[in-house]
């Protein structure tokens, strides 16, 4: 395992110039998202162009994509939403190869019109699921047509809300283009960080065999999401639970500003056994 990072979050200048700070950071590994090239994460088409700019530039900083970004509101209560969104999303999962990886993540979504990251009561209903289900099993057959894998990440706001919920979903799909991205501060809730290691292990052994991406924030016990190493998440764990299940991937930071990207990947670096250790 290596740190890894958002490259979204050296947004606000050219693509060139994010870039350039994630390559200053020191990590090689990142999660792109094509609002770095001055559009939406989620175009309507992503041209060849496009994808071999972004690929030639990515390539030119020795970085490497583990993946990119295909957030949109799959369980969206309107079916006209849903219907954009995954017509963006069969452009984006074709360009992804020419882009420079193989892999997409997704949002399972809420039933909130306004807020794909607030909970709505709906998303418990069958039809929530339903709806989700229909997006999924769509996005799975464009991953499978362009060999590209997909990737959901539970998340207590959405339709998948926990792990079990996860399982239910790899299940019903049953297919090897679909898989997980896992962050420990979604399956963590503030008032269960006593119990954080049952928590954890439960998710690992329902989740542990189809990660294929993992995150790196951290929570509070306030309830607040925070840089990792900023919370009281515990990454030792953590990282010990990614061991155990193979996972040799990039562990990729997001939640934080540039100013909080050394401090978190010196944490990670000690945690993966890949940084100068600390001087008592």
């Amino acid at each position: 395992m290596r740190p890894g990072i958002f490259a979204k979050t050296f947004a606000g200048g050219s693509l060139e110039a994010s870039l350039d700070a994630v390559a200053a950071s020191g990590v090689r590994a990142m999660q792109f998202n094509l609002a770095l090239t001055s559009g939406p994460s989620l175009p309507d088409d992503v041209p060849p162009g496009l994808a071999a700019w972004v690929r030639d530039s990515v390539r030119a900083r020795g970085l490497e994509m583990v993946a990119v970004s295909g957030t949109c509101n799959l369980a969206h209560p309107s079916h006209d939403v849903r219907r954009h969104g995954l017509a963006a999303l069969d452009a984006l999962i074709a360009a992804a190869p020419a882009l420079g990886t193989r892999v997409v993540t997704l949002c399972t979504g809420t039933r909130d019109p306004d807020d794909m990251w607030r909970w709505h009561p709906a998303n418990a209903t069958r039809e929530a699921w339903a709806d989700m289900l229909g997006s999924i099993g769509y996005v799975v057959e464009l991953a499978e047509r362009h060999d590209v894998t997909v990737a959901f990440e539970p998340e207590s706001a959405n339709v998948v809300a926990d792990a079990h919920a996860g399982r239910r979903l790899l299940d019903e799909i049953d297919s090897p283009r679909l898989k997980v991205v896992i962050d420990a501060a979604n399956l963590i809730r503030s008032d269960e960080l006593d119990r954080q290691v049952k928590t954890l292990e439960r998710a690992f052994g329902l989740l542990g065999d189809d990660l294929v991406l993992a995150h790196a924030k951290d929570v509070r016990a306030d309830g607040k999401i925070v840089p990792a190493g900023q919370g009281e998440l515990d990454y030792a764990r953590y990282v010990s639970l990614l061991r155990q299940a193979g996972y040799d991937g990039a562990l990729v930071l997001h939640g934080l500003g540039p100013h909080d990207v050394p401090a978190s990947v010196a944490f990670l670096e000690r945690h993966l056994g890949t940084g100068v250790p600390e001087v008592a």
